[in-house]
């Protein structure tokens, strides 16, 4: 049996506590880095694209400080249409965008990147969420939760957030930050088997 330092270290570009928290249910022994990028998207450059990029700069960033080390980047975003909603800048920003997707059908991406020395891996995944109809005074409410401050599309669905939420179609963990089961399968083709 393979001893731990046999196993290539595997880095998380990743500051997100959920994200963390979702690679932990698939991989018992990683490390996690920051990855301090420019997130700004391009030009007419479509979210799937956007996502995917994102994700590899963050993994390639921390992978050349560490080439040793297996790194897995990821970036989530939630669109409507060509519409890209980040974290939200203020209060009143919050409110726009749930507005927005209040009684609509949205598209939550999330770009997972993993580099190695050997193989560079990316995928982009897709779920779709239906919110119910939300109030003013419902949006209002949840900002002060403190919650959607730090969320891509102003909203958290395994916390407060989720009440809003009246259908997914695709991975759930896909719409809090990581795919599981496309990452888990990124990983056992890097030869990482848990």
């Amino acid at each position: 049996m393979a001893s731990e330092r046999d196993l290539p270290r595997v880095i998380l570009a990743s500051a997100s506590s959920r994200r963390h928290e979702l690679l932990s249910h698939i991989l018992s022994n990683f490390e996690v880095q920051t990855a301090d990028i420019d997130e700004t998207p391009q030009s007419d450059e479509l979210p799937a694209a956007l996502v995917g990029r994102l994700a590899k700069s963050k993994a390639l960033a921390i992978w050349n400080k560490n080439p040793d080390a297996i790194v897995i980047g990821a970036d989530t975003i939630v669109t409507l249409g060509h519409e890209i909603f980040g974290k939200p800048k203020s209060q009143n920003d919050s409110i726009a965008i749930l507005k927005k997707l209040s009684e609509k059908r949205h598209t939550v991406m999330t770009g997972v990147a993993i580099i190695s020395a050997s193989k560079n891996l990316s995928k982009v995944v897709k779920t779709e969420v239906e919110f119910a109809c939300l109030s003013t005074k419902q949006i209002q409410n949840y900002w002060q939760t403190g919650e959607p401050q730090d969320k891509a599309g102003s909203y958290a669905i395994q916390g407060i957030g989720g009440k809003f939420v009246k259908q997914i179609t695709g991975s759930y963990s896909n719409v809090v930050g990581l795919p599981l089961v496309e990452t888990q399968l990124m990983l056992a083709e890097m030869g990482i088997h848990e």
